[in-house]
């Protein structure tokens, strides 16, 4: 495997306070509506967070496909935490990717009411990797838009 690592950097903006943006990550009800790609769900009853350093944060994603249904976990350890600016964890990698933890590094900006969400993520073994993330994280912050607006 290549040991050139890649990391995933993106902002978003949202039309809510960030208090709000930030229990969207931190508050499992909220959790379950709106993370995962289109046609990908986050069970209720398979989201755990502990909202404190070293706390749990574990979303699995399921969905089905021409194999049947697949299911795909997030195992991350949060390592610093300052609601509601800012959330890291650590995350176990994926199976097949050459290094053991990838990083979930998050800050919320104020911006008067609305929110500036700074994301970085990594390391990916590949390019195609976090181009993978990026469209997955797309359209996850379209379903959170929806869950701000209502």
């Amino acid at each position: 495997m290549s040991t050139e690592q890649h990391t995933l950097t993106m902002s978003r903006e949202f039309d809510a306070p960030r208090e709000k943006v930030f229990e969207a990550w931190m508050e499992p009800d909220k959790l379950t509506r709106w993370f995962g790609p289109v046609e990908v769900e986050a069970p209720r009853d398979q989201i755990i967070v502990e909202p404190r350093v070293g706390g749990i944060w574990q979303v699995v994603m399921v969905w089905s496909d021409e194999n049947g249904e697949q299911s795909a976990p997030i195992e991350a350890t949060i390592t610093e935490l300052n609601s509601p600016a800012l959330l890291v964890a650590q995350a176990k990698a994926a199976p097949d990717a050459d290094h053991e933890y990838e990083e979930m590094h998050l800050e919320f900006e104020d911006l008067n009411g609305r929110t500036r969400m700074n994301l970085t993520q990594g390391p990916f073994a590949s390019e195609e990797w976090v181009e993978m993330t990026r469209d997955g994280w797309g359209t996850s912050f379209d379903k959170l838009d929806g869950l701000l607006a209502g």
